[in-house]
């Protein structure tokens, strides 16, 4: 294959450089390398799909035959080689240029010199013998050869050196230049990693107008693209294009690789589109890698678009195809997507893969369906394919998560009856799920299984950890920790914050601070977490000025407060019933950075109405809104509770009306304020009709509005209504707590329904609930307004064979009674029996015992309504 040069006179100039005396020709000899060394043989291997193209540099083995060409018996050979024995390169060109004709014998004759004494091979010598071989069919490919064993070494010329001594010898024996020789020059330095020489051959290549094959471009980016030289690669390609060599599908695949290994799917992209619209006949590997692109953007749109075009050229998307879209679709929360691809890579006869199937079932969990992920779970083992510990993993913290421990600790046996070991990260998730069950024993089993077994680490001690310590189990808690020490785990600042949590939590703040002072001592900083438990735990205490020195000693060894640190600030001020202070501090927070939220002015707003301070509870409610907060459930129940607690049913209901006219869904917290103010109002068919709402929108009312409707229809004197209200817990399974029973009983009294209040009265006996005062207070009252002083002389007998002190209203109670029966001895023995108590008579009972009848009827029917 014949080629230009730019300009003979650069052959002039190099000529008396290159060839210095007539003597020699050739330059500095080169120390020759042996024909049975061992070069480097290693070399990239295919990244391009298609067979037309070479997947890695050309090497020996691509050429057939031996070698070694089986030496001529050429006389002339023989007798040159017996009467020269100098050797020079002089003479070794000389006898290779008469064998110009001949490749083979010049091969032939070039071998049997190669180790004789005084023969030194120069570069000159081997670029003659490469014009000879590469001018016949028969030997041509042998010039790769050479070339590989040269380049090999470390000795040789520089590339641009070397292709000026070709270029030079073909010029001076008048050799028809080969551009072969060349771009197999160029492969040989790719093939033994020589790849900044192999971009230098490139350059001097383009400068003297050498035609460099698309072939062996690719070669050489398929090289640097392998080895991560991104930057050489773009430096190569551009050098491509300007030599208005764009190149084809491979040389997309590659710079689309090159892109996405540089994270830069963009550029991948774009890169694909511009050739596609140039014309450039792309293969399915260049689509692959678009579609690579696209999922990493990600675009899934073009993605899809992408696949489809993919299946109307008629190619069978790959495997991994199918897998790198489902998953990217995954990602995205698309599950639907994700399922449509699943189904469609059956159709292309793809089978399942267990990643895809893994990946699904994560998306179904993801969605809150354990149970399609399970039943799919299912459908790969029947179809044959084994899960292996992810599957596993995913499956069982899902089940966990959702609750079902029983079904997370069915799948940790079958793994193990399958011999996949679990991870300590299933295990861990297993005995978090064990104690969210309260299956404290499952949990300790797995536990002790794990710390025996040697598996266990510090964050499996801290998940049982941080259980005692969330419970206030303050002993459990430090045996564990000092079980964790043992076992020569270094407790993490988890760890601690865990602790300094029990402690805040049982209220010994001096050995939360023991533990924060040891935090420090082995060297672990505390985390912005530590403090704000510390705060928090102050806060309990009632101790607001404490916390606030610990938040100053916080910000000044550079800890930024977060805004959980400033919301338990806001929250401790108003439990210690300084809200205004809160207000203030909101605002140098606001300063700072600090965006509120929902939960900091409902704080505000719950401190205010706590301190009786409605109008500033609604001052700060506007200013929520101002700032342009969405109030939320947790902030009208708030006010609606607060109003109905200060008599302002009005406010109250236009704060109901206002939440729903904004969408919002009243919980049955919100649903119980008002229904409890209505009722308090005896307001019964207002309230009645908030307890059909709660039931039609799908709420279950609890123990406390069945209470609250219980004492209102008991306010109004329908026993009636309440009794059906009883009824209608016991069928719905709702457990009757005293408070339910006090109210019924006392209603039951003041209607004289004695036996019916009696049978209550055991029934609640029945179920182990102990009256206390209050319902002792109510009896007594019942009974004495019903002349059954001796029954309710039995309730005081009772208390005390319990142990139970009778207070002074009880007390009053029974004298006030006796009293009214005009058995005033008993009266004055229960007066006496009570200040031997140490109890203190309160002026009513004073002015019964002196004043008469008129004020016992007057003190029973206020204990009756109270």
């Amino acid at each position: 294959m014949k080629f230009l040069f730019k300009s003979s006179s650069s052959f002039q100039t190099f000529l008396p450089r290159s060839f210095p005396s007539p003597k020699y020709l050739c330059s500095q000899p080169q120390t020759p390398l042996p024909l049975n060394s061992n070069p480097n043989t290693n070399f990239p291997e295919k990244i391009t799909s298609d067979s037309h193209f070479p997947s890695k540099p050309i090497s020996d083995s691509d050429f057939s035959g031996d070698p070694t060409l089986p030496k001529s018996e050429d006389p002339h050979l023989t007798s040159s080689l017996q009467q020269d024995g100098s050797l020079t390169v002089t003479h070794v060109i000389n006898t290779l240029l008469t064998h110009k004709e001949d490749p083979k014998s010049a091969l032939n004759y070039f071998n049997s010199i190669e180790y004789r004494r005084g023969f030194v091979r120069g570069v000159d010598v081997l670029c003659v013998l490469l014009h000879i071989l590469a001018g016949s069919p028969q030997t041509y490919k042998q010039v790769a050869r050479l070339l590989n064993r040269f380049v090999s070494g470390d000795s040789g010329p520089a590339p641009v050196v070397f292709l000026d001594h070709l270029i030079d010898s073909a010029k001076k024996f008048d050799f028809e230049l080969d551009s072969r020789v060349f771009n197999y020059l160029l492969n040989s330095y790719v093939r033994v990693d020589k790849f900044d020489d192999a971009l230098d051959c490139f350059d001097g290549m383009i400068e003297r107008n050498i035609e460099v094959s698309l072939r062996f471009m690719n070669i050489l980016l398929t090289a640097l693209v392998k080895r991560n030289l991104i930057d050489k690669a773009r430096e190569l390609y551009d050098k491509m294009v300007s030599i208005g060599v764009t190149g084809d599908s491979v040389t997309v695949h590659l710079m689309m690789r090159a892109f996405l290994k540089e994270g830069n799917p963009w550029e991948a992209e774009k890169f694909f589109k511009e050739a596609k619209a140039r014309g450039t006949e792309l293969d399915a590997a260049a689509y692959t890698i678009a579609i690579q692109a696209a999922c990493q953007k990600p675009d899934l749109f073009m993605a899809g678009e992408l696949l489809r075009e993919v299946r109307d050229r008629g190619w069978v998307p790959s495997e991994f195809t199918f897998t790198t879209v489902i998953l990217a679709f995954l990602k995205q929360g698309n599950l639907v997507k994700a399922l449509r691809l699943k189904d469609e890579m059956f159709t292309c006869w793809k089978r399942l893969n267990i990643v895809v199937a893994t990946s699904l079932m994560q998306g179904y969990c993801k969605k809150g369906d354990v149970d399609s992920a399970l039943e799919l779970f299912d459908k790969i083992k029947e179809d044959g394919l084994s899960p292996n510990k992810v599957t596993f993993a995913v499956l069982i913290e899902w089940c966990c998560r959702n609750g079902n421990v029983k079904k997370a600790y069915e799948l940790y046996t079958e793994m193990k009856l399958m011999y996949i070991q679990p991870t300590i990260f299933i295990v861990n998730s297993l005995i978090r799920g064990f104690l969210e069950d309260r299956s404290l024993k499952e949990a300790s089993d797995l536990f002790d299984e794990a710390v025996e077994s040697g598996i266990a680490n510090v964050f499996t001690f801290n998940v049982f950890l941080h259980h005692f310590c969330n419970d206030g189990k303050v002993n459990e808690a430090c045996s564990l920790w000092q079980r964790m020490v043992a076992n020569g785990l270094v407790p993490s600042y988890a760890s601690y914050n865990n602790m300094i949590l029990a402690h805040c939590k049982a209220g010994n703040m001096d050995m939360a601070h023991n533990v924060f002072l040891e935090m420090l001592k082995q060297g672990i900083k505390p985390t912005v977490t530590t403090y704000s438990i510390l705060m928090d735990g102050h806060f309990r205490k009632g101790d607001a000025d404490r916390a606030l020195d610990l938040f100053d000693e916080m910000v000044n060894v550079n800890i930024a407060p977060s805004d959980f640190t400033f919301n338990i600030i806001i929250n401790g001020l108003t439990k210690v019933g300084r809200t205004s202070v809160a207000k203030e501090m909101l605002k140098k927070f606001v300063d700072k950075g600090f965006v509120p939220m929902c939960m900091t002015y409902n704080s505000i707003i719950n401190g205010f109405i706590k301190e009786d301070s409605i109008n500033s509870a609604l001052a700060a409610y506007r200013e929520m809104c101002e700032d342009g907060l969405s109030p939320d459930v947790v902030t009208y129940t708030i006010l609606i509770d607060g109003f109905c607690k200060s008599n302002n049913i009005d406010l109250a209901w236009k704060m109901y009306s206002k939440m729903k006219s904004r969408g919002l869904q009243l919980d049955i917290l919100a649903f119980g304020a008002l229904i409890n103010g209505l009722c308090k109002n005896r307001n019964m068919d207002r309230a009645c009709e908030l307890f059909s709402e709660l039931q039609q929108i799908g709420l279950s009312p609890n123990i406390s509005v069945y209470n609250s409707l219980i004492r209102g229809f008991r306010n109004v004197n329908n026993m009636e209504a309440a009794l059906d209200l009883h009824k209608k817990m016991i069928n719905e399974g709702i457990p009757l707590d005293l408070q339910t029973y006090t109210s019924l009983i006392d209603g039951l009294l003041r209607d004289g329904k004695l036996l019916l209040a009696s049978d209550l009265y055991s029934e609640m006996r029945a179920k182990d609930i102990v009256p206390d005062e209050i319902t002792c207070t109510v009896l007594l009252n019942g009974l004495c307004n019903k002349r059954q002083l001796e029954n309710a002389q039995n309730i005081l007998e009772e208390m005390n064979r319990k142990g139970s002190t009778p207070n002074s209203l009880i007390y009053s109670t029974l004298i006030a009674g006796h009293f009214k029966e005009g058995k005033l001895e008993e009266a004055l023995r229960l007066h006496n029996e009570m200040l031997d108590r140490g109890l203190v008579p309160d002026d009513t009972t004073y002015d019964i015992l002196v004043n008469g009848q008129a004020k016992v009827g007057d003190f029973l029917s206020g204990v009756s309504s109270a």
